[in-house]
């Protein structure tokens, strides 16, 4: 802490500084206007864009035939799953021509908790030697444990345990509303952490930490069956389609119904990034990011945003959804349903403009990947060029087009980070890639936070 009274003074506020700044302001009405505006309403309400309102609507040139309606993840960070899963549910609404069906984003939910906890304690074993003001070890006691998640943490989840419709596994109110669910839980991983550097500090070995390790799992499958209720082993689904013809399927196993009702190959797919910080066409992986240990690992391939753009729309134009994460919270008009960068008028009601390009809002921590949602739709004008997307988002049908969003093609450039494709969508040279070295981000890389 500086004594320099000087140097103090020198970058202190000035009560001079104040007195400018009090009278620009009120020199201009605008400001005053603004001021009572905000008093009673929120910054997003008052200077919500007439005009960008106006200039995009929900009407697309290229739509998926099946939809489904919105989902809704209520008080949780499970959006990674909710967009996978209704990935997967469009195939079995097709297959089966049902008018809607849900898959239990619950089940998954259950499981990832336990494979998270699991994942966490290892890498506290695996870094028991260092010290505990390690740059790593505190960015993983910071945050143990979260409700999101990644494309490959997904594909881990339901190549391990499968998934099952939602009527099978429904919601709890604590499924819903994870906040004090994840509390505890990140409560006991800390002091499990602690527990386990000790027994490494008193010479335990690797045998007697991993059967700790178990016991303290134990705890973490008990509070999440009291939570959520335990999973079926098996289970029998029933349905009547579009034609009012009944169907019933006895005896499933949540891997056999994925297997072979959903029909949707996981492991077929791949993640690719838009992260312009970084060499393009190469493989990347995010040290310490994953859930399920022995599961797939997390990989992205990075694309030039025109590439990546074209992939998408080309896929979504074959009649495939296409899973995708984005910084959500940056230039959107929730109640209308709007992403687009002039959908609040920022410039009109503060006189400020924002200046970052895309890389180095990654690189400054002003943006990063926040949310999961689904692509359903691309608009093109009459040169093929994409103008607006369709998303299927998963906070209830309450906002935009009954939960259904629309986004500018500027906004995908600038706030949209990545998307799953299948491998037969995605050109042979891209995919060699996959044989690469991936290069390794640390584990603090926007790139590996959770969607």
């Amino acid at each position: 802490m500086s004594t320099d009274t000087s140097k103090d003074l020198a970058t202190s506020v000035t009560t001079e500084q104040i007195s400018r700044f009090e009278k620009d302001f009120n020199a201009e009405d605008k400001n005053l206007v603004m001021l009572n505006a905000m008093a009673s309403n929120k910054i997003a309400d008052v200077i919500l864009s007439r005009k960008a309102n106006q200039q995009f609507n929900h009407v697309f040139s290229d739509k998926l035939e099946v939809e489904g309606k919105a989902t809704n993840q209520k008080a949780s960070g499970r959006c990674w799953l909710f967009a996978g899963l209704n990935v997967m549910r469009l195939r079995l609404m097709q297959k089966y021509k049902l008018d809607d069906l849900e898959l239990s984003q619950p089940y998954l939910f259950f499981y990832d908790k336990i494979e998270k906890s699991n994942w966490f304690l290892e890498s506290i074993i695996e870094l028991a030697d260092k010290d505990l003001d390690d740059r790593t070890v505190q960015y993983l006691l910071k945050d143990p444990i979260q409700d999101g998640g990644q494309w490959d943490m997904f594909v881990s989840l339901v190549e391990k345990y499968g998934v099952v419709p939602k009527a099978v596994f429904p919601e709890t109110f604590q499924t819903s509303n994870t906040v004090q669910v994840r509390w505890l839980l990140t409560c006991k991983l800390r002091e499990y952490a602690q527990e386990l550097r000790a027994l490494h500090k008193s010479g335990k070995s690797i045998d007697e930490i991993r059967s700790a390790k178990e016991d303290m799992l134990s705890e973490v499958y008990r509070i999440m069956a009291i939570t959520c209720g335990e999973p079926p082993k098996q289970f029998d689904w029933s349905f009547r389609n579009k034609d009012n013809k009944f169907q019933q399927f006895e005896g499933l196993t949540p891997l056999q119904f994925y297997k072979e009702h959903v029909e949707y190959k996981a492991t077929e797919t791949v993640s690719l990034i838009n992260d312009p910080r970084n060499e393009y066409h190469k493989l990347y992986t995010v040290e310490y990011l994953g859930n399920v240990k022995g599961g797939v690992p997390v990989h992205y391939i990075n694309l030039p945003i025109e590439e990546f753009k074209e992939l998408a729309a080309k896929t979504l134009r074959k009649g495939k959804p296409v899973w995708f994460g984005c910084d959500v919270g940056k230039h959107f008009a929730r109640q209308i349903g709007l992403l687009d960068m002039g959908s609040l008028d920022f410039e009109l009601a503060f006189g400020v403009k924002f200046h970052l390009n895309k890389a180095d809002r990654l690189r400054y921590r002003e943006s990063l990947m926040t949310h999961a949602m689904m692509f359903t739709g691309v608009h093109v004008d009459a040169e093929e060029k994409t103008v607006r997307w369709r998303v299927a988002n998963s906070w209830g049908e309450d906002t935009g087009d009954k939960g259904f969003l629309s986004m500018s093609d500027r906004w995908f450039d600038e706030f949209t980070y990545q998307i799953v494709l299948e491998k037969e969508d995605i050109p042979e040279k891209v995919l060699e890639v996959l044989k690469e070295e991936p290069v390794v981000l640390p584990p603090w890389d926007p790139m590996g936070s959770l969607a």
